[in-house]
């Protein structure tokens, strides 16, 4: 099984790269492949509604969003970390989720995901509920810990002293594990759930 973990900070070893970090430990521990993607410190830019992703399969913009897809569609569990900005994640990593998971076509029902948020005090909440609106509309099951998903910490490492968020941290992936391989027997046993054709409205009359 493999898990990718999307660091949204542009710091590489601040308190995002430290929660995710300490997720990577029981993933390993218990035999699950990673990767942790560094994105925060990218040039990326946003989505510009041009379509042209759903005939040629790909983003117009050739860049890691575009180097992710196969990534992400051969992973069983999507972690993604962001710092809070505004009480928003970062500019960088909405932009590249919102091409990502709209320019790739193939079906992420039943991926696990889980979103991670580093935080100096506020906006924690906020945050992980924008990035939690990323899962749910793909039919993507969310993680979850035994807290919302956050740490705290202003200064890079200073998360290391929040022992309850790293605890979140740890139970949140051993959560994801056991949500992965609940998936993999269930979809051996009985097979996904039957879809039906999506219908689309809108409200002008």
């Amino acid at each position: 099984m493999k898990v990718l973990l999307i660091n949204g900070s542009p710091r590489p070893n601040g308190n995002t790269a430290l929660a995710l970090s300490e997720m990577e430990k029981i993933f390993v521990q218990e035999g699950i492949e990673t990767e942790i993607l560094h994105v925060g410190n990218k040039d990326i830019r946003g989505c510009i509604g041009c379509r042209k992703c759903k005939t040629a399969g790909k983003c117009v913009f050739d860049d890691l969003v575009n180097e992710t897809a196969p990534k992400f569609e051969a992973c069983d569990g999507l972690v993604v970390g962001s710092p809070v900005y505004y009480a928003s994640a970062n500019a960088t990593l909405v932009a590249f989720l919102t091409r990502l998971f709209y320019s790739t076509t193939f079906d992420k029902t039943m991926k696990i995901g889980a979103a991670v948020v580093a935080a100096r005090r506020g906006g924690l909440s906020a945050t992980y509920d924008e990035l939690n609106k990323f899962f749910g509309i793909s039919g993507m099951p969310i993680a979850t810990s035994q807290y919302w998903n956050s740490i705290h910490g202003a200064a890079p490492g200073e998360a290391s002293q929040d022992q309850e968020g790293l605890q979140g941290m740890r139970t949140l992936a051993r959560n994801m594990i056991f949500l992965m391989r609940g998936v993999a027997l269930a979809k051996e046993k009985y097979g996904f759930p039957e879809r039906e054709p999506i219908t689309f409205t809108n409200f002008i009359r």
